[in-house]
């Protein structure tokens, strides 16, 4: 979704997203796409039937089984993923997900720059809820924050990550969280031996040329 009229903030804030997306690849600078999606577990009350062409055919009855939030990590221009699963989309789970990264994938990273959504949820503050204020600044120190405009959650690379995890593994039902962790890992671990990458085609001047109505008119 894109805002309709002369929008200066989200110009502004696409500007930036475009032109992190501009940078060569550079293991001691990466750049890391993050983005998140909920998962409804859904377990049968009657086993499916599977048809001679190979069509899988559920009942109409099932059971709920909660929820699972799935956090997608992507770094395009290397072909890595990794996906976390968590039972709730709290700011605490969004800090506990990027403090993982940052101490572990990328602990000899000079600096991670991480584009993702301007959620509630995603809120640097909550890494000292998490941890000691040292270790808390540590972390973010070595963080660059990129957000997307609001209406400009496309411009998330792990937003289309996460479509293509959706269809491909996780689009029928799961019914608990076990299953679709398994589900997940095979995913995963095939897609990044394929080093699947994503090169940003789309830059600023397309921008401004493509969404010239989303420029505000200088008045002069």
């Amino acid at each position: 979704m894109i805002p309709p009229k002369q929008n200066a903030d989200f110009v502004c804030d696409m500007e930036k997203v475009l032109e992190v997306y501009k940078r060569p690849y550079d293991s001691d600078f990466p750049v890391v796409c993050l983005d998140e999606s909920p998962k409804q577990l859904i377990g049968e009350i009657r086993e499916p039937i599977k048809t001679e062409s190979g069509k899988t055919l559920y009942d109409s009855e099932y059971v709920r089984n909660g929820v699972a939030e799935i956090y997608m990590i992507f770094e395009p221009l290397a072909g890595w993923r990794h996906i976390e699963i968590k039972d709730t989309h709290t700011r605490l789970d969004w800090a506990e997900v990027v403090s993982n990264l940052i101490e572990t994938k990328y602990k000899d990273a000079k600096k991670v720059t991480l584009v993702e959504d301007n959620l509630s949820a995603h809120k640097p503050s909550a890494m000292y809820e998490l941890y000691e204020p040292e270790r808390a600044k540590k972390i973010l120190d070595k963080i660059e924050f990129v957000f997307t405009p609001k209406h400009g959650s496309w411009l998330d690379m792990a937003e289309s990550e996460l479509s293509v995890l959706t269809r491909q593994c996780i689009k029928g039902r799961i019914p608990d969280k076990e299953k679709l962790k398994k589900k997940i890992e095979a995913w995963e671990e095939i897609r990044n031996q394929k080093q699947v990458k994503t090169i940003w085609r789309f830059t600023t001047s397309d921008a401004r040329i493509k969404l010239l109505k989303l420029y505000p008119t200088i008045i002069t």
